[in-house]
């Protein structure tokens, strides 16, 4: 017999497809607790089991495309990352474009003060600013070539990395998302494989 908890964190990682796909349809107002249960095979009473409302399943959605990005390490991968790894997280989510049109969806939705993912995003923000200085500082030092510190340069970064994204799902045919960062990465005169 199949322990109870194992079926249980196979259910929840359903739920949790089954939520992505809907939001990235409708958007996060759009989309209902019904519809993914629906998707997911479950009645609405038995997704409410597993997620006591729409906003604490969102926020288990965004924790585990987080988690998906860090292969499963959490913010603490990212501080390890060299700056030219980036660029694999980069490609990576140039196959994935269901996932990043749901999170830049649900960040574009987040800005509105009733948002409930805003306080995610707001704290998510922080960490991957924090994060990216890290990786800068890792790279430069204390100082980058223009004379920017990492904490300044790194919501710059983090800029470049969300704002590709959205222009490269706007027109994925004339934004190749990942060499325009290779670009970047270029211009802040970082080889690859360094």
């Amino acid at each position: 017999m199949t322990p109870a908890r194992p079926r249980s964190a196979e259910r929840r990682a359903e739920i949790l497809r089954a939520a992505f796909e809907v939001i990235a349809e409708r958007g996060y107002r759009g989309a209902s607790l019904a519809a993914v249960a629906e998707r997911a095979g479950l009645t609405q009473q038995g997704l409410l089991h597993h997620f006591p409302n729409k906003a604490a399943l969102l926020v288990a959605v965004l924790e585990e495309r987080d988690r998906w990005d860090t292969g499963g390490s959490g913010a603490t991968g990212r501080a390890a990352w060299r700056l030219d790894l980036l660029a694999t997280l980069v490609d990576y989510n140039a196959m994935r474009p269901g996932v990043v049109q749901t999170f830049s969806a649900l960040l574009g939705e987040s800005v509105t003060d009733d948002h409930p993912a805003r306080d995610f995003f707001t704290r998510r923000y922080a960490r991957v600013r924090a994060d990216m200085a890290g990786v800068l500082r890792a790279e430069f030092g204390e100082r980058l070539p223009g004379g920017l510190t990492p904490e300044r340069a790194a919501p710059l970064l983090t800029a470049v990395l969300d704002g590709l994204q959205y222009q490269w799902l706007l027109d994925p045919e004339a934004v190749d998302m990942a060499a325009a960062f290779r670009d970047f990465l270029g211009l802040l005169g970082v080889e690859e494989g360094k």
